[in-house]
């Protein structure tokens, strides 16, 4: 994880003019970039009508992704913290106009005593959508990045692509400025075959970052040990009569759990 740039330096610091040329000349990053903004896309789900929309790309670094979004027909607005990929961008006379800002540095680092990383998601209006491309460190931060845009005021929720894949595992933060609605559910991930990812729905780590809405989840209703409550018991009995075997009587003990001790 020492690699990770937010780990080395401040985003204005790391990307100087040779590492921001450096990764706008790899064709590896190229087609990364490429894939990545086609699946933000995808996830924002804008109506299919043929108006362009006037999308904010924000960390446009030397507008690789903007690229993508000019060729689906779409107007867009970067914003980048770092000077030198800006320059990079200009050089390459992308169509987006390109604005040098702090839209909050790394998600969920705090380079200085007055940054709050759970400020960082109220920069919506309402009925707008976001769609964040993120690589948070642990689950920690999986759940605060989360819990702070339910707490702002998003529905929305994490997809994950690739979930079983350490290479090609990629996390999105998809949000809707708004109370929850059936448009505004949040999309399956990918599996290994592109498809959509429907395993692994009940596992820990699903139940933690797939929330659709703000709303509490259920209780879950309260079964005795295995899962074999009184009526389950009653029709065993009966069926087991109904074969011939020798059952004992039914009683108000049936089924009524013992103590642990006389």
């Amino acid at each position: 994880m020492s690699n990770r740039p937010e780990l080395l330096a401040p985003p204005e610091i790391f990307y100087d003019d040779s590492e921001a040329r450096k990764y706008t000349s790899s064709s590896r990053i190229i087609d990364i970039q490429a894939r990545l903004s086609e699946r933000a896309l995808e996830l924002l789900a804008l109506p299919v009508d043929g108006i362009p929309r006037l999308l904010l790309d924000i960390g446009c670094g030397s507008g690789l992704s903007g690229e993508t979004l000019t060729e689906n027909g779409h107007q867009w607005i970067g914003l980048d913290v770092s000077q030198s990929m800006l320059n990079i961008a200009l050089e390459r006379e992308v169509e987006g106009d390109l604005l040098l800002g702090d839209m909050g540095q790394w998600l969920c680092n705090a380079d200085k005593s007055s940054h709050e990383p759970r400020l960082r998601l109220k920069c919506l209006a309402r009925g707008a959508r976001a769609v964040f491309q993120m690589y948070p460190e642990n689950i920690a931060q999986r759940e605060l990045i989360l819990r702070s845009a339910m707490h702002a005021g998003f529905a929305g929720g994490v997809v994950i692509d690739y979930p079983h894949s350490a290479k090609s595992r990629k996390e999105y933060l998809v949000l809707t400025c708004g109370p929850p609605s059936l448009s505004t559910a949040v999309p399956r991930g990918k599996g290994e075959d592109g498809e959509s990812c429907s395993e692994d729905e009940n596992s820990e780590e699903n139940q933690m970052v797939c929330i659709s809405d703000r709303n509490r989840p259920k209780k879950k209703q309260k079964i005795t040990r295995k899962g074999k409550g009184r009526d389950w018991i009653f029709k065993k009995k009966e069926q087991l009569r109904r074969k011939g075997n020798a059952v004992p009587p039914d009683t108000r003990y049936t089924g009524r759990k013992r103590k642990a001790r006389f």
